[in-house]
């Protein structure tokens, strides 16, 4: 037994090492990786772009009947509500690198295009000079880069990788309201300080922003609700809506409400982001958001897809017209039969969407 058990291992490890040394020279094979900051995403110059991650935001949310009524009201509330505001959506589908948690290989996998499904290959990717999307945007010289990133509670040395100018992580936001269970600060209140610090600033070159929110992270208990934008302040205006909230060992034995629970609190983050770009979005910005990955089987079911929305909004017609040949679906709701691309094909197509020349490298 102990016999058979070590040959198992020793093929475990061996197929690891294959995999490793495969991706390895995959990872070294990049379309754009020679290509110059002038011949980079050309047709977004002067874009306010901003790339955000919705915490296990998957097709299940939009297609499960015992999640999908409130997602989907409040999707076309918002696709509403932004057309009154100016701005148009197209959606589509992505299938994820990861399954129920791991998010850092769905933000890769969607930013490098490789697919990204273990750690090991997480860390030769963050080892590497590989193009991603963050950083084509830094290679241009047209660019700021900044990540908003409530979820980091310590050192991130990811951002070398990521070439981000600077990063602002949960201590760095000026929350003094309490953590939501895993969420350390409401969506809501993250948008808002990202508003104050930064967006919101005069600046001399247009801003690309990753922002990875965080309160549809399991548990979904207790959850945030929106309150005034005017009302945010430092944050401790949540105390009383945390204190009333449901328990997390209230919800986590329970798949039916947690499958509620989940579903409330997708609906808050993407109110939480309409929101704020229907207040502080201009003409030029162009906001791309996605799920990073499905929710736990618990609440997905045992046979759910690995899907997870994608949308693209801006005002400009011109930014959703490059992307005319996707069939995307109008709105921020993806149909059921929408395109499903692998999450690693959107780097490729997107920098080809907006103009770069590719030069290869590897």
């Amino acid at each position: 037994h102990t016999a058979a058990l070590a040959a198992t291992q020793a093929k475990r490890v061996v197929s690891t090492v294959r995999d490793e040394a495969e991706f390895q020279k995959v990872a070294k094979v990049d379309a754009f990786g020679n290509t110059p900051g002038s011949q980079l995403v050309p047709d977004l110059r002067g874009k306010d772009m901003i790339f955000t991650f919705i915490e296990s935001y998957g097709r299940s949310a939009v297609e499960d009947p015992g999640i999908a009524p409130g997602v989907d009201k409040t999707l076309d509330t918002s696709t509403a509500a932004l057309a009154k505001a100016g701005f148009h959506a197209k959606s589509g589908w992505l299938t994820s690198a990861t399954y129920g948690g791991s998010s850092w290989l769905g933000h890769s996998t969607t930013l490098t295009g490789l697919w990204i499904d273990n750690q090991q290959r997480y860390r030769t990717v963050m080892a590497s000079d590989h193009l991603s999307l963050t950083k084509a945007f830094k290679k241009t010289g047209a660019w700021d880069t900044v990540g908003v990133m409530p979820g980091v509670q310590k050192g991130w040395p990811e951002q070398k990788y990521y070439d981000l100018d600077k990063v602002y992580n949960a201590f760095q936001l000026g929350y003094k309201g309490p953590k939501f269970s895993w969420s350390t600060m409401p969506d809501q209140y993250a948008l808002e300080a990202y508003q104050r610090q930064v967006h919101g600033k005069k600046r001399d070159k247009p801003l690309m922003s990753e922002i990875i929110l965080t309160s549809s992270h399991q548990p979904w208990a207790p959850i945030p609700k929106m309150v005034d934008w005017n009302d945010l302040g430092d944050g401790s205006i949540f105390k009383g809506i945390q204190k009333a909230g449901n328990k997390p060992s209230e919800i986590i034995a329970d798949s039916t409400r947690s499958k509620q629970e989940y579903g409330k609190s997708i609906s808050y983050s993407v109110t939480s982001l309409t929101q704020w770009l229907e207040r502080y979005g201009s003409d030029d910005t162009v906001l791309v958001f996605l799920g990073d990955h499905q929710p736990i089987a618990r609440v997905s079911g045992e046979k759910a897809s690995r899907d997870v929305p994608i949308s693209i909004v801006a005002k400009d017609p011109k930014v959703l017209d490059k992307i005319a040949s996707w069939n995307w679906t109008d709105g921020l709701k993806p149909a059921h039969n929408a395109p499903v691309w692998k999450m690693s094909s959107f780097r490729d197509r997107f920098l080809t969407a907006y103009g770069s020349t590719p030069h290869p490298k590897g």
